[in-house]
């Protein structure tokens, strides 16, 4: 599915000074409608320039604001807390925004707070899904949740690393929270896959591990320092936000590669060294924003509000349709896996040819049939 792209007009785009004191009259803020729409994103913590989940999501609104001539304006929490991040909610709320967006897993328990509290507000939050709220918690009318099939372009990742001739792979997960497990177990089974078909099983290795926080350190670089110049690993999968830093410091040093992850982190990545990046396995973070902001704006949401969907292949023909896929342009094809073996790849995994196991209850191992994963400790 190709979603329509026109949307809305940023007015501020600035970081905006925290509220402290909660509105409490939910009445305070008018039901959406496309004249009245004023669009806010709140940061999960981080920075709109951080490469990925906050600054996709920034600029999609942006633009979808921008072409709609909706009034936008962002705002980044004092800190990494629930409280903080309501409060930011509060300040939106109290300035007459009334569809906020939250990118990340972090949103969870501000969503549980607030909702109920704003049932005029429009809630659009990506990556939160039953694993983060609870299952015991209803989504209420007034909030959408997207979460995405990441052991689908987990495994597109996999399998296109083995096939470019890569036999000595690294998981490095940020923490075993259910999205990062189902990418690296998506991991494990693209390149299961790849070696099975080339037929060389018994060569290909991947060392998994998690780092235990979303990002990179001095510990963590030097365990990565480890796994390529002693273990001889040639490619990681850096999955679980900034932790990407500690393995391209590391792949720096010995002229090893880095796989990104969610957004397509080449530019990063490439910065710690030239062609470092062989793809990223990525997340549709921009399309669902601008979908869904389209659907608000044009009277629509009452078909979402309430649900938490999980995103996947919406095309067996245009990869680059699909919530989850490999980025086109940066990806480092090469005769043994081409642009069009990417293709038909994706062709099988949409219609059942090809199918990815999502359980995250197993072990990493249990994720091959054919070549060895060796699951270390926590780093920390």
């Amino acid at each position: 599915m190709v979603f329509s792209m026109a949307a809305c007009s940023s007015s501020s785009g600035g970081e905006t000074t925290p509220a402290t004191t909660p509105v409490e009259e939910s009445g305070a803020v008018e039901t959406t409608a496309a004249t009245d729409m004023k669009v806010a994103m709140i940061t999960d913590y981080g920075d709109i320039t951080d490469q990925s989940f906050n600054q996709t999501t920034y600029e999609a609104c942006d633009e979808f604001c921008t072409e709609n001539g909706v009034e936008f304006t962002y705002y980044k929490p004092a800190g990494d807390s629930t409280a903080e991040r309501v409060a930011m909610v509060d300040a939106a709320a109290a300035e007459g925004y009334n569809v906020i967006v939250m990118p990340g897993y972090a949103f969870a328990e501000t969503i549980k707070e607030t909702a109920d509290m704003y049932p005029d507000i429009t809630f659009i939050a990506l990556d939160v899904g039953e694993g983060d709220l609870g299952a015991d918690y209803t989504v209420p009318s007034n909030v959408y949740c997207a979460v995405y099939q990441e052991e689908l372009c987990g495994y597109m990742a996999g399998y296109a690393a083995v096939k470019l001739g890569y036999t000595h792979l690294g998981f490095l997960g940020g923490m075993a929270v259910p999205a990062v497990q189902r990418y690296g177990y998506g991991f494990v089974q693209g390149a299961d896959a790849a070696a099975v078909e080339l037929g060389n099983a018994d060569a290909v290795t991947v060392e998994y591990v998690y780092g235990n926080q979303f990002f990179g350190d001095a510990d963590i670089t030097a365990y990565m320092d480890n796994w390529y110049q002693t273990l001889g690993v040639e490619v990681v999968f850096a999955c679980g936000g900034g932790i990407y830093t500690s393995a391209a410091e590391a792949a720096a040093k010995v002229g090893g590669k880095v796989i990104g992850v969610d957004v397509d982190q080449a530019a990063i990545i490439d910065a710690y060294g030239e062609g470092m990046t062989v793809t990223s396995a990525m997340k549709g973070l921009a399309n669902t924003t601008k979908h869904l902001l389209q659907e608000t704006m044009d009277g629509n949401f009452a078909n979402y509000g309430g649900q938490i969907e999980s995103l996947g292949l919406v095309s067996g023909d245009d990869p680059t349709a699909n919530y989850v896929q490999l980025p086109i342009e940066t990806t480092q094809w090469s005769d043994s896996f081409t642009q069009e073996d990417y293709a038909a790849l994706v062709a099988g995994m949409f219609d059942g040819t090809i199918t990815v196991s999502n359980d995250v209850t197993v072990a990493p191992a249990d994720n091959a049939s054919a070549i060895t994963v060796q699951a270390y400790d926590n780093i920390k």
